[in-house]
């Protein structure tokens, strides 16, 4: 498919105005030769105000009309996952590439259906940032560097308070989604996916084996306790444990990545990556600015292809398998979509 033109600035319109838009915005706000010409959102208010601390012109109450009165060459949709595919079809229609927030849609057979709809006539990324945290890029660095030889086991491990404190306080995660106390699918669907993505990127094509779930807040419609179990290339065995209602931790999910190779293992834990019993192998990381940049880099991606014409790391397609993982997880614990 053929790039962009270079000669003229891009001109991106932006569909959704709720928490997330701001990071988005902030990582368009990096690129250069991007005109950000519109926002929208059905709350009129929040659209407004999105587009007077961003700088943006014009901002509209619904993403049909602001395709109608811009002409845009791209969207960067950040809307409730039920409104991906019917939005993402209306860009098709029009002709504007189009960027779309994870999930790409609530099942496989969703997401597969609007990969088909929209075919090649415009270019598709999905917006998965994880793999473009700077410390996943430096795992993946001393991977290839072949720093710990060929990996034999790995576990991932993620905690967090984000939708339970145990003390009576309202959680980070519900505050700011509300929405997601509803989701019958929750903690695989909205967090660990982001972990699955990024542990396919690090160790190759996986499936899953076994997968429990469990929820702790009994107030929500979904899971927020999860174990599964997957395997790799040549039987290797990874683990993922997730918990985000744990007393004791942040409102952002902590990570830890243990990955055992046949001549070290590494250990990534919050901000510091190490080689076992070499500590001089230390590096650390700030997890605040790290989790604006991977926002940046993912949009940066998308300036890039559709200048270039190159692929996307994160196109529909590479996202589709990341999304059949996330669900074959539940389907493992017997929960249908």
């Amino acid at each position: 498919m053929n790039a962009v033109p270079q000669g003229r600035p891009l001109r991106v319109g932006i569909a959704g105005a709720g928490a997330i838009s701001q990071y988005h915005l902030a990582g368009w706000r990096e690129q250069a030769g991007v005109e950000l010409a519109a926002i929208c959102d059905p709350v009129a208010d929040s659209a407004r105000a999105r587009a007077e601390a961003f700088g943006i012109p014009r901002s509209y109450d619904g993403f049909a009309a602001m395709l109608a009165a811009e002409r845009l060459d791209a969207v960067d949709i950040i809307t409730p996952v039920g409104t991906h595919a019917p939005l993402a079809r209306m860009a098709a229609d029009a002709g504007v590439h189009l960027c779309l927030q994870k999930p790409m849609c609530a099942t496989v057979a969703e997401a597969r259906a609007l990969v088909d709809y929209v075919g090649e006539r415009v270019r598709f990324m999905v917006h998965e940032n994880y793999r473009w945290r700077p410390h996943y890029v430096a795992v993946r660095r001393w991977l290839d560097e072949g720093r710990i030889g060929t990996p034999t086991a790995a576990r991932m491990s993620v905690r967090g308070a984000c939708v339970y404190t145990g003390d009576g306080s309202a959680p980070f995660l519900l505050q700011r989604q509300p929405y997601l106390k509803e989701f019958r699918r929750l903690l695989v669907f909205e967090v660990l996916i982001h972990h699955l993505d990024a542990l396919r990127v690090l160790l190759g094509p996986l499936s899953v084996e076994h997968c429990s779930l469990g929820r702790v807040n009994a107030a929500l419609a979904g899971e927020d306790v999860a174990l599964a179990v997957l395997r790799g290339r040549d039987g290797l065995g990874v683990l993922v444990d997730g918990h985000i209602a744990a007393p004791g931790y942040g409102p952002m999910p902590a990570d830890r990545l243990e990955i055992t190779g046949t001549a070290a293992t590494l250990v990534f834990d919050r901000d510091r990556l190490w080689l076992e019993g070499k500590p001089e192998t230390l590096e650390t990381f700030d997890l605040q600015k790290n989790y604006q940049a991977c926002f940046s880099a993912a949009v940066r991606e998308f300036v890039d292809g559709l200048r270039t014409g190159r692929g996307f790391a994160t196109d529909r397609l590479d996202n589709l398998q990341t999304l059949e993982l996330m669900e074959a997880c539940y389907l493992a614990a017997g929960v249908q979509p």
